[in-house]
């Protein structure tokens, strides 16, 4: 019991430095808030207002039926350019995307001769460029198709293909994006915050007030991870409640406290990387170099970014010892697909028992650092 109360003393103090310290407030308070939001509604995987221009040289009833389907938000207004303003319009970025309809269009679409229809696309724009250029291609389709009697369009298709978009019907970016957001800021800020607490005692002397005092290196290790953690669990609840649920109307489809004790799970792990990291830099400059080399790949190879599915093999084996890809892939399976415990609790269980080995290890380093600071 001695040791439980000197764990809560000393993470109350924690907290009450943290109230103090404005950069890391303001930080927490970013991360969970305009943070998410802009990365929701600023960075859209949805082609949206499109540059289009059309070089029309058919002038036919189809090429202008082709040119009126290109509407917003999709697409802006589509500009009808000539031939020759192609790569000035192109070269100076006015157009993205640039459609050329040749001459006897619209009789060759009749004839069955399958006319080529050449589509120029600016692949600067890269996510914009693939995402159009099938829209474009459907577009074309579809009028095309309904246009001329499908059963003798050339273009027709044998059969009809119904899509399904499952937990995401709308394919809207945001309904990703910010909760995939909140998943990778849970990661930093546990790192940073419990990395820059004990840097901070280290650089304000008080961690020499703590050695003096009748308490054990994890008593003082636990007492900031408790205290760091339970900021980064309110901070994420509330903004999933606040900001992802209410301000960006994203559906939540699983249960919101399944989520909160699987991230409460992994932060013992993140929390013993900040620590650990801390031990090892000398000052904040340090650390933060440590924190890019660390959080970044991580962050990048864990599942949130791209599949896990879709690196090398040899990638995939190394981070599947990695908790953070497993908290991904729980935190994923309860908040966009509903899952439950029946079906998360082998990445529960690997969280754990990785989480709990890296724990135990960062717990030595930081006692040997501390029997450093004492001798």
């Amino acid at each position: 019991m001695k040791r439980l109360e000197n764990i809560y003393r000393l993470g109350v103090k924690e907290l009450f430095s943290l109230r103090y310290d404005v950069v890391l407030l303001a930080l927490i308070v970013w991360a969970f808030s305009f943070s998410i939001h802009t990365a929701a509604t600023g960075m859209s995987h949805e082609l949206n207002n499109g540059s289009i221009a059309i070089v029309d040289e058919d002038q036919s009833q189809l090429s202008t039926r082709i040119r009126e389907a290109f509407l917003p938000p999709y697409f802006d207004e589509p500009k009808l350019i000539s031939f020759k303003e192609i790569d000035p319009g192109m070269d100076s970025g006015r157009y993205t995307f640039v459609l050329v309809i040749p001459n006897n269009f619209e009789a060759d679409v009749f004839a069955g001769h399958r006319p080529a229809v050449q589509v120029n696309i600016d692949a600067t724009a890269m996510m914009q460029a693939g995402i159009g250029d099938s829209y474009i291609g459907s577009i074309l389709a579809q009028e095309i198709n309904e246009f001329v009697d499908a059963g003798a369009g050339a273009t027709a298709y044998p059969v009809e293909l119904n899509a399904r978009y499952a937990f995401n019907p709308n394919i809207t970016s945001s309904w990703f994006t910010s909760v995939t957001e909140i998943i990778n800021n849970v990661t930093m800020l546990a790192i940073v915050l419990t990395g820059a607490a004990l840097i901070r005692e280290r650089e304000h002397g008080t961690i020499e007030h703590l050695l003096v005092m009748p308490l054990t290196p994890f008593e003082i290790m636990m007492a900031k991870v408790w205290a760091n953690g339970l900021v980064i669990l309110v901070a994420a609840g509330l903004s999933l409640w606040l900001v992802v649920e209410t301000l960006l109307q994203v559906p939540v489809a699983g249960s919101r406290p399944l989520f909160l004790a699987g991230t409460a799970l992994y932060l013992f792990f993140a929390t013993a990387l900040g620590i650990f990291l801390a031990t090892i830099a000398r000052s904040m400059p340090q650390f933060g170099l440590l924190f890019m080399l660390v959080f970044l790949p991580m962050n990048l190879l864990s599942g949130g970014a791209t599949p896990i599915e879709s690196q090398p093999q040899l990638l995939q084996t190394i981070m599947q010892a990695v908790p953070s890809t497993h908290f991904v892939s729980f935190a994923q399976a309860i908040l966009f697909r509903g899952a439950g415990i029946d079906i998360v609790w082998p990445q529960f269980a690997l969280v754990t028992a990785i989480g709990g080995i890296f724990f135990a290890f960062a717990a030595a380093r930081f006692r040997k650092s501390i029997a450093v600071m004492r001798s």
